[in-house]
């Protein structure tokens, strides 16, 4: 397999979940304003939507959209229990979880188009996506993953985002169970691997 990536951004998540799982694969950095990979491929051509994360899981085969690949990662080797089995309660949870951290707090806080906008908006922007980390914030509060107490892929995913929040302006320290919540998460070895590899770290 190998994954294509663009540092620090949403391909971190099923970085993190490759790494968890001991699972074998390349990484290939992206360009993805030149669309071009490091090693001069036209991005366009494997995944034409443009953006990252994509998995390539042969010659003909590649995997996009992030929510997919983690789940069809932890799938891969169900004994890593990175996500429940598939028809329980619990696997509708996870992906409860992994929708609303992609259409809430992911692309709820888009890198560009947050960028580009005016300081009222930025401020406008920042309270909304307060409210919910306050939602966040009060979930974690007596638990120490969003499903309780293994980690899963749901948790590589809100991690990658809440990396974010520093540079659009937001401290982590107002909601000290999300802070707790990302220090724990950041200390765990496939963790620090994937950001050194990355070079964010």
């Amino acid at each position: 397999m190998k994954l294509y990536f663009k540092p620090g951004s949403c391909s971190l998540s099923p970085h993190i979940v490759l790494r968890e799982l001991g699972l074998p694969f390349d990484l290939e950095r992206v360009d993805t304003k030149a669309a071009k990979t490091a090693t001069g491929q036209d991005f366009h051509s494997i995944n034409p939507k443009g953006y990252v994360p994509a998995l390539q899981l042969d010659e003909s085969a590649v995997l996009t959209e992030g929510v997919a690949i983690v789940q069809y990662l932890a799938d891969r080797r169900p004994e890593g229990r990175l996500a429940p089995e598939p028809g329980s309660l619990e696997r509708s949870r996870l992906q409860e979880w992994l929708n609303y951290i992609a259409t809430e707090l992911h692309k709820g806080f888009g890198g560009p188009l947050f960028a580009s906008a005016s300081e009222e908006t930025k401020r406008a922007v920042r309270e909304a996506y307060g409210k919910k980390l306050d939602f966040v914030a009060q979930h974690l509060q007596a638990r120490e993953f969003l499903l309780g107490e293994r980690f899963t892929v749901a948790d590589a995913y809100l991690f990658t985002v809440l990396t974010w929040s520093k540079g659009r302006g937001i401290e982590l320290e107002r909601w000290p169970a999300l802070k707790r919540y990302f220090d724990r998460i950041l200390a765990r070895p496939a963790v620090r691997a994937a950001m050194q590899a990355e070079g964010v770290l």
